[in-house]
């Protein structure tokens, strides 16, 4: 019974709201055509430092050892080509529960991969590729100079990846999260599973439920970068990994070295705000994609925006079995949102979708299948997502509010507002956290924070808002789809790459071209 009380405990709601604002961007914005570039009529913004020098990093904080062969089997089939070598390594963080401050540790794995002498971070979303195969990717992606000057350091969030997993969903609670349609018109059976899944995670996690958010993981990286003997951290940050990163920067302003946002959630909108953005996003991604598959003549043809609500209308009425779930409308739209916010998948994902016409599942599944079963050995990521999510804020959206939203945003994003608003329903059960209020940032060196005009996860006017914020963001624009533009983008990379390798600050607004 102890471990019943204990829950309990867990379950009274704490207080505290951090939040902080910035009116939405009204600077102007040059293009970049060809490998010229233009001066912008706004002056790039100066922080009150330099951009902070190179300097070596020691691996004596960390044991590595050869993990290439293990690396490319969790890639499977997407293993990037060439000839890279990785090492892997496990660095010991502090858990720093709540309720017991100090206490307890849990392991982090990290990834090298490179020959630079200088240490750079690759940080992403918990939801995503885990950060040590997010770096193996990058590093078949980015321009040589970044791979002969760093060593690119990935790291797997907490929870997430080969770090001490989160797995405490049940399998059917995990499977109807997945499954729930956002045309239904009651919330019940989504609200069961939810529900389920907080119950067990409250039980199962106990003191470390709380400890799994972006302010610990943002601990996580100071503690790597005494591992790495550095005395500034560079860091690359992928769309929630950029939020990481600039709670880093509030809580260790000193130690802030070079750092490249790829995509950043916006900092001034409620969570309603966000999703709907998201929503907004999502269909212009769609839009994208259509026209990305009219020009490469794919088998969807012009018109994938209507195949795929033809799609939607035929999974209704008769769902496809799958092995491990079924593709229903939820897990169609979860399958594509996934596949849009990966602009090297758009071919697969529309492959995907003729299949799915077809009456196969299979490849559909394939993009959803991270999400809800363990693969690799790595827990589902459903599971660290949704506690990450939920404890980084103390937002709970009532049912009722979400069934208004719901009913308002399906009239105004036709295709994906009725997810976007259901997904408000996702903390509502979760204990609610109390977030720390993180300093005020009012000094750093500038920082390259890169939008993607048709991102579905972190969409382009919050980037630019999140970049606003900074003391020095400088925002690079490119005007393609999904979510990232490094290793995408030609000209946002090659930016990156002088800023990140020759410390020269791109000017502020400049645009790539698609």
């Amino acid at each position: 019974m102890p471990r019943r009380r204990h829950a309990a405990l867990l379950l009274v709601a704490l207080s505290a709201l951090a939040a902080c604002s910035a009116g939405p961007s009204t600077r102007p914005v040059i293009a970049v055509r060809g490998g010229d570039q233009e001066q912008s009529q706004a002056a790039a913004p100066t922080g009150p430092r330099e951009v902070p020098p190179l300097e070596e990093y020691r691996s004596t904080g960390l044991s590595w050892s050869p993990c290439t062969e293990a690396t490319r089997l969790r890639m499977g089939g997407t293993a990037p080509q060439g000839d890279q070598e990785y090492e892997c390594a496990r660095l010991t963080a502090r858990l720093d529960a709540p309720s017991r401050p100090g206490r307890g540790s849990l392991g982090l794995a990290v990834l090298r991969v490179g020959s630079g002498t200088s240490a750079l971070v690759v940080v992403g979303d918990p939801d995503g590729e885990p950060g040590t195969l997010k770096a193996a990717r990058l590093a078949a992606s980015l321009p040589p100079q970044v791979l002969s000057t760093f060593t690119l350091i990935g790291i797997d969030r907490r929870g997430t990846g080969k770090s001490d997993g989160v797995r405490c969903v049940p399998d059917a609670a995990r499977t109807g999260i997945l499954e729930a349609d956002p045309a239904d018109e009651s919330q019940e059976d989504l609200l069961e599973s939810l529900g389920r899944a907080s119950q067990e995670c409250v039980l199962d996690l106990e003191n470390r439920l709380k400890a799994v958010d972006s302010w610990r993981t943002a601990a996580d990286l100071e503690q790597l970068r005494e591992a790495l003997g550095t005395a500034h951290l560079n860091a690359i940050g992928i769309g929630d990994g950029s939020k990481v990163l600039t709670l880093y920067a509030s809580r260790f302003p000193d130690r802030v070295g070079r750092m490249v946002f790829d995509g950043a959630p916006d900092p001034t909108l409620d969570v309603m705000g966000v999703a709907e953005g998201q929503a907004v996003a999502a269909e212009q991604a769609l839009k994208a994609f259509g026209e990305d598959c009219a020009v490469r003549r794919c088998p969807l043809g012009a018109d994938a925006g209507q195949r795929f609500a033809a799609l939607l209308d035929r999974l209704r009425a008769a769902p496809i079995r799958g092995l491990d779930f079924d593709l229903t409308p939820g897990t169609a739209t979860q399958a594509v949102l996934i596949g849009l916010a990966d602009r090297s998948r758009w071919p697969a994902l529309a492959d995907a979708l003729v299949a799915a016409e077809s009456g196969d599942a299979g490849p559909l599944n394939a993009f959803v299948a991270p999400l809800v079963l363990e693969q690799d050995e790595s827990p589902p990521r459903l599971d660290a997502d949704l506690i990450t999510t939920c404890n980084d804020t103390t937002t709970r959206v009532p049912p009722e509010r979400v069934a208004g939203l719901t009913s308002d945003w399906r009239e105004k994003h036709p295709v994906f507002g009725a997810w976007y608003a259901r997904e408000l329903l996702r903390c509502g059960p979760f204990p609610v956290p109390q977030v720390p209020k993180p300093p005020q940032l009012t000094g750093a060196p500038p920082i390259v924070v890169v939008s993607t005009a048709a991102d579905p996860v972190t969409p382009q006017a919050g980037t630019e808002r999140a970049a606003q914020a900074l003391p020095a963001g400088v925002v690079v624009g490119w005007q393609g789809g999904g979510h990232g533009a490094l290793g995408q983008s030609s000209c946002a990379t090659g930016l990156a790459q002088e800023f990140l390798v020759n410390a020269k600050v791109p000017t502020h607004g400049t645009l790539c071209p698609p």
